[in-house]
């Protein structure tokens, strides 16, 4: 880990730039926006992190446009499908002037400068055009954040790699101005209810129709005076907010609804890395569990380069199966265990008794290297079998064993109560 990855971030030192950043940012994201067919979740509205600043990617407008913002050399760039490019410096300036800028880029590039021209997402949004108010340009800490987001753009992306359900892709949303990565369980969510200020409510239902675990990171704002990662689910699971997740930096934070840990928390860790992986993993894993999402279907092994991800199990012959070891059993007079080593990896999943006749699973740990392998549910069905014959209930507190066992109506008959 070099110092350089990871920055020195003190938002109230430039949280005038910053502002002025993000709003010049929804004026492109806006154009953006107006050119480019609806995909779900907003993903046709965002920018991504490349090696000098964050683009637009390609804007299907005149012979197609290329929105650049130069973060090391301070600067928008555009770019279009007959060679032309225009540019004008990011320095400190008004967002009038901005604003009257990027139409005249546009323009020379032979597009479309027709777009909603107020602000979303911030407290008393002023017209892009009307908002002359001075703005500075910090250009030291504009480079360093830019070098922060390049670093967390790489660990979201390693985060993604784990996970083969839909996931959106590592984006910057413009509007909340947040880098994000946003894993789905596949089923409807309820309705939400809007009402967040200035943005419409249909985009913020058509943004939560569906299950969500959320994780992202703020240069601050929003009720933070300081750059923080944040984690969120919706629907928020009961008992969510109270989950354990790590480093011992995060917390639940009662006014965003979210998990939070400040940036300054994993900049200092031994490993920064390790350290975020570990609150996107754990707060993922919180709102999974709780929420009972199928996470032998939608987890796989973290990718590697050049390392193809291998076929689910129950979809490999026999011929080519992986040797899988069986499943053990550790049972005590009041706990117990299954356990279940795979190429040296050990899972298990625990349990207590309860009286007579009567075992309540409270755990179930499987290694990220073997997700997607079917381990946790052949540790359930082993456990399920083992009732049967032995004539015990069971009670599955664990969230991951409740979510298997609901998935299988021919196991309710070992259920307690049912």
């Amino acid at each position: 880990m070099r110092d350089a990855d990871w920055p020195q971030l003190d938002y109230l030192s430039w949280r005038e730039t910053c502002s002025a950043l993000h709003l010049y940012l929804q004026i492109a994201g806006k154009y953006r926006l107006a050119h480019t067919p609806w995909i779900n979740h907003s993903w046709a509205a965002t920018f991504y992190v490349t090696p000098v600043g964050l683009t637009s990617s390609l804007i299907p407008d005149g012979s197609g446009i290329e929105i650049l913002f130069d973060l090391r050399d301070h600067k928008v760039v555009g770019r279009c499908g007959d060679g032309g490019e225009a540019s004008f410096p990011l320095t400190a300036t008004t967002v009038a002037a901005f604003h009257a800028d990027f139409i005249r880029l546009v323009s020379e590039l032979g597009g479309a400068p027709i777009f909603n021209g107020r602000p979303n997402e911030v407290a008393d949004p002023v017209p892009f055009s009307e908002d002359h108010r001075d703005r500075p340009y910090d250009g030291d800490a504009v480079r360093r954040f830019h070098r922060t987001l390049i670093t967390l753009d790489s660990v979201f992306k390693r985060f993604r790699t784990s996970f083969v359900g839909k996931s959106s892709p590592v984006h910057l949303f413009w509007g909340s101005f947040d880098l994000a990565v946003t894993r789905f369980s596949g089923r409807r969510a309820p309705l939400h209810a809007g009402g967040i200020p200035t943005l419409p409510n249909d985009v913020a239902q058509e943004a939560y129709d569906r299950e969500v675990s959320s994780a992202g990171f703020w240069p601050g704002g929003g009720g933070l005076d300081y750059p923080a990662f944040y984690a969120y689910a919706y629907p928020a699971p009961n008992g969510f907010r109270n989950a354990p997740v790590r480093p011992d930096a995060a917390f639940w934070h009662e006014g965003l609804s979210e998990f939070i840990l400040p940036y300054d928390a994993v900049r200092s860790a031994e490993d920064p890395e390790e350290a975020l992986l570990a609150f996107l993993v754990s707060t993922y894993e919180a709102a999974a569990d709780l929420g009972g999402w199928d996470r032998e279907l939608l987890e796989c092994i973290p990718g590697k380069p050049l390392q193809v991800r291998p076929p689910d199990p129950e979809r490999q012959s026999p011929a080519t199966s992986p040797a899988d070891g069986a499943v053990q059993r550790e049972d005590g007079v009041s706990k117990g265990r299954y356990r279940l080593v795979v190429d040296g990896i050990e899972a298990e999943m625990t349990y207590s008794r309860a009286g007579e006749g009567l075992i309540i699973i409270d755990h179930t740990e499987v290694p990220s290297v073997l997700r997607g392998r079917k381990i946790g549910e052949r540790l359930v069905r082993q456990a399920v079998d083992d009732a049967r014959r032995d004539g015990v209930a069971i009670i599955p507190l664990c969230p991951f064993a409740k979510a298997q066992i609901d998935r299988h109506p021919e196991w309710q008959d070992v259920v307690h109560g049912s």
